[in-house]
């Protein structure tokens, strides 16, 4: 199956922590970073998600924020590090590349956030994903 998704990190689920009607997942990505998502019960039992699955997190570049530092007293779970690789900006948008330890991320934010940021190739920048927008796909 092919899919639009840029972001598709590999990484082994390190806990499944159940809920009513929804399951945190912790999910261990190659480079060491810690992600986590929230998904249906359903969906985590479809997927038969235990410790040591094999599974990649998806998620759109659109779901992507970015920030120029780590954020602190913020609900948003998934704080990755890393440094802008690429910038493409338009008329209103702006792509950005970013290398995270042993993964490569594309973040789309609108191109006064860009300037704002003042994000530019070789940056330091932090890719900001709440958890309920990481969706799992298993092998």
């Amino acid at each position: 199956m092919s899919l639009s998704i840029r972001n598709q990190l590999p990484g082994t689920v390190t806990t499944v922590t159940p809920g009513e009607a929804m399951v945190t997942v912790r999910i261990r990505l190659s480079g060491g970073q810690d992600l986590t998502s929230a998904i249906t019960r359903d969906a985590a039992e479809d997927l038969a998600l235990t410790a040591g699955t094999a599974v990649r997190a998806l998620v759109k570049s659109t779901e992507v924020a970015l920030a120029a530092g780590r954020v602190q007293g913020l609900s948003i779970r998934n704080q990755l590090p890393g440094t802008v690789t690429a910038l493409t900006s338009g008329g209103a948008m702006a792509s950005v590349g970013i290398a995270v330890e042993g993964a490569a991320l594309t973040a789309v934010v609108t191109k006064e956030a860009a300037e704002d940021l003042g994000l530019s190739v070789g940056a330091p920048v932090v890719a900001l994903i709440k958890s309920t927008e990481v969706s799992l796909a298993t092998p």
